[in-house]
């Protein structure tokens, strides 16, 4: 994992260091909105809803729409005088009973790994907490906002984890605008009611509960590609469902590049497999001719070496050069 944040946690006068990971990450399944006809994705552009016009970025503002449907433009230097703060502080405000806060305002989670230094005050915060049964509600700023969380201990396979759980503020709970109206609850019913939830009780094992419907599309896709049915695009690069066909990729950049310089793709019909196979063809062919070559050279070189040992040091210097000059017939032979 990577750290999304460094600062300190502060509670009285201790300060613990600490580096801030998202412990939290989504596998849901998503689409790409496309061209029933070619698979082409759909792309969106920035028009304008009063003249119709497309809207360069840099044209783009801020803009906040009144109740009465009214639109105030809000400019860079409106926006740099609301307040913001890039504290690196995580302080703790006070700790609470675990169950006084309700699980509906819990936003997003965090790890927090102490920096070494910390990992002392680390572990005298994480043990107070458990031994408590208590959060630490606490204020820290993230992306120049400053928002409520909470600290709390969890426990995983690698120990006792701290976690940040930023919350929403109050008047971000919705309240139902309906009532439940019921009549009367005859006591055999409620009964009945408490022997289904006895028969239905155990521990919660989140390992026991699956996400089918990633499972079913992905064997859908699978079934798909394996019949064949794709839509090729311009900017399709796999070969298949799900192996890469890296010599082909290759193949296909390199005519792409030539292509782009006006150089005609003289290896365009040729076939990475049967590439592959000339290649491997033609360095098999080559290297027979070049040990025969070598034989050649040794046997000629050992007779002269046999005349005398005063001429051994002649010989060395001939044999030194030979090779040089056998070499174009080694090519011609291949």
């Amino acid at each position: 994992m990577r750290a999304i944040w460094k600062g300190a946690v502060s509670f009285g006068l201790v300060s613990v260091p600490v580096k801030l990971y998202s412990a939290t990450e989504s596998h849901d399944v998503s689409f790409r909105q496309v061209h029933a006809k070619d698979g082409g994705r759909i792309k969106y552009q920035r028009v304008c809803a009063i003249d119709g016009e497309e809207v360069a970025y840099a044209d783009i503002a801020k803009g906040y729409e009144t109740e009465d449907g009214e639109m105030v433009i809000l400019t860079d230097d409106d926006m740099a005088e609301l307040p913001s703060t890039s504290s690196r502080e995580i302080a703790v405000e006070k700790f609470v009973p675990s169950d006084q806060i309700d699980p509906m305002l819990f936003e997003k989670s965090y790890y927090l790994e102490p920096e070494k230094s910390g990992a002392k005050p680390y572990a005298l915060l994480r043990q107070a907490l458990l031994d408590a049964d208590r959060m630490a509600v606490v204020t820290v700023a993230l992306r120049q906002r400053t928002t409520v969380a909470v600290l709390r201990v969890r426990s995983t396979e690698a120990g006792d984890v701290i976690v940040l759980q930023t919350m929403m503020w109050p008047d971000e709970i919705r309240v139902p605008d309906f009532s439940v109206e019921v009549g009367e609850v005859k006591d055999s019913e409620v009964k009945m009611a408490h022997m289904l939830v006895e028969t239905l009780a155990g521990d919660f094992e989140a390992s026991e509960f699956e996400d089918d419907y990633a499972e079913a599309v992905e064997a859908l896709v699978k079934t798909k590609v394996e019949g064949g049915e794709v839509k090729r695009t311009p900017t399709a690069t796999k070969s298949s469902g799900e192996v890469v066909d890296l010599l082909a990729a290759l193949q296909k950049s390199v005519a792409a590049a030539k292509e782009s310089r006006g150089e005609p793709d003289t290896e365009k019909k040729t076939s990475p497999a049967k590439k592959a196979s000339a290649a491997d063809t033609s360095e098999s062919e080559k290297a027979p001719a070049k040990k025969s070559a070598a034989k050649k050279s040794t046997a000629k070189k050992a007779a002269p070496a046999k005349k005398a040992p005063a001429k051994k040091s002649a010989a060395k210097k001939s044999a030194a050069k030979k090779p040089a000059a056998k070499k174009a017939p080694a090519k011609k032979a291949s």
